[in-house]
């Protein structure tokens, strides 16, 4: 596993699978995503949280913690195999309740996510 972090984001390519991914904290909520190798290669510890952020964000959501102080925290979990992009989340276990399937599918069209699968060259 080759692993790059800087502020409030960290990202890694999981060499046995040849994928990558990352992940954007912000005030206790986090984020993965499925991202390029070429987003991968361009991420650096010298850039901005918010430049960072910006790149990743325009991979495909595999999960969301939210804790943002308005109820209890939650997680939604849009694709199982999240942990083969995020190696270093087999660490840790998901703070509060996630949601079952029939919520997860109604919010990914509440918040407008698209949860295709990238498709290997």
């Amino acid at each position: 596993m080759k692993l790059k972090e800087g502020i409030g984001w960290k990202a890694c390519h999981n060499e046995e699978k040849d994928v990558y991914g990352a992940e954007v904290v912000f005030q206790g909520s986090w984020e993965l995503y499925e991202i390029t190798a070429d987003v991968f290669n361009r991420l650096n510890s010298k850039m901005s949280g918010g430049e960072a952020e910006r790149l990743i964000a325009d991979g495909r959501r595999l999960y969301m913690h939210v804790n943002d102080r308005c109820g209890p925290p939650y997680t939604v979990v849009l694709d199982d195999d999240y942990m083969d992009y995020c190696q270093w989340m087999r660490k840790s276990e998901p703070v509060g309740k996630t949601w079952d399937k029939p919520l997860t599918e109604a919010a990914k069209k509440v918040f407008g996510i698209e949860n295709k699968k990238k498709k290997k060259k």
